[in-house]
């Protein structure tokens, strides 16, 4: 069958993305989590997502990270591929003990978000990044909450009619073992990266969540000026949406007075977008209706 040539070809070329990616990025001056979040999300989405990480985070000339990385667009994609990256992992591993288990329907997709929620929240956000909250992993797990139920209401809220119409079309039954099971993951997992994208650059305009920023040696060569010294001289700096040269200074809270009512409505408004999803869903997959 055709499909079944056009699946081999993207499980290859992801392949390739990968092995590029994986050597490639030992050299980007990028937070290691967040190289670590470029790998995983080139193994999500193949050649989409090494794209992705050509245009948004690879230095393009020595020295111009800090610059590169400072446009809005880039800032959001990283916050985003964070998210991907980290819930796609325990999303992954729903779908594989679901499939191991005989789980189905309404309980896959319960396993699915509940794993994945896990993982992205407890784990890539609050423990991988707690310097970000001074240290403390109980203050990141309290400030990263609400950023994370967010991100994966959106992320589940495409991936959920993706993945369950293709597996009902190309891949009724397939488990872990079979090419189309990955495949259809893929898919599912690119539809949720763009539609996380806008609530990400609303979390990242809001101070509530990262963007990309850049690591580098203290005796590293190519590093540029620290910021107030680029202040002294009067030089022109690169808008960071208030980031510093010191990932460690970086927030992921805002003014709490003035981001908590906006945050309950975008809550609301994530769990309203889900709820589309789910409906979507249940309309082309019969053991998904109420």
């Amino acid at each position: 069958m055709m499909i079944d040539g056009v699946i081999l070809l993207w499980l290859v070329l992801a392949g390739l993305s990968v092995v590029f990616v994986v050597i490639d990025i030992r050299t980007t001056p990028a937070h290691p989590v967040l190289k670590w979040g470029f790998i995983l999300l080139v193994a999500y989405t193949g050649v989409v997502g090494l794209v992705l990480y050509l245009l948004g985070c690879r230095e393009p000339l020595r020295g111009s990270h800090e610059r590169f990385v400072a446009a809005r667009w880039r800032q959001v994609l990283g916050s985003t591929m964070h998210c991907v990256a980290g819930d796609g992992a325990g999303i992954l591993a729903g779908a594989v003990i679901s499939s191991v288990v005989v789980l189905a329907g309404p309980f896959e997709l319960a396993v699915e978000y509940l794993l994945g929620f896990a993982f992205g929240w407890a784990i890539f956000q609050a423990l991988f990044m707690r310097d970000m909250a001074g240290g403390s992993y109980l203050r990141a797990l309290k400030t990263t909450f609400v950023p994370e139920l967010l991100s994966m209401n959106l992320l589940m809220a495409a991936m959920v009619p993706v993945m369950m119409i293709l597996r009902t079309r190309i891949a009724p039954g397939a488990g872990p073992t079979d090419p189309a099971f990955w495949f259809v993951m893929s898919m599912a997992l690119l539809a949720g990266f763009i539609v996380a994208y806008p609530m990400n650059w609303w979390l990242v305009v809001n101070h509530l969540k990262h963007g990309m920023f850049t690591v580098r040696a203290v005796d590293d060569p190519a590093a540029p000026e620290p910021m107030d010294a680029r202040m002294r001289h009067g030089r022109p700096q690169a808008d960071t949406q208030g980031m510093t040269d010191d990932p460690r200074k970086l927030s992921m809270t805002g003014p709490a007075k003035k981001v908590v009512p906006s945050a309950a409505l975008m809550a609301a408004l994530s769990f309203a977008i889900l709820g589309v999803g789910l409906l979507v869903t249940g309309q082309f997959v019969p053991q998904l209706r109420p």
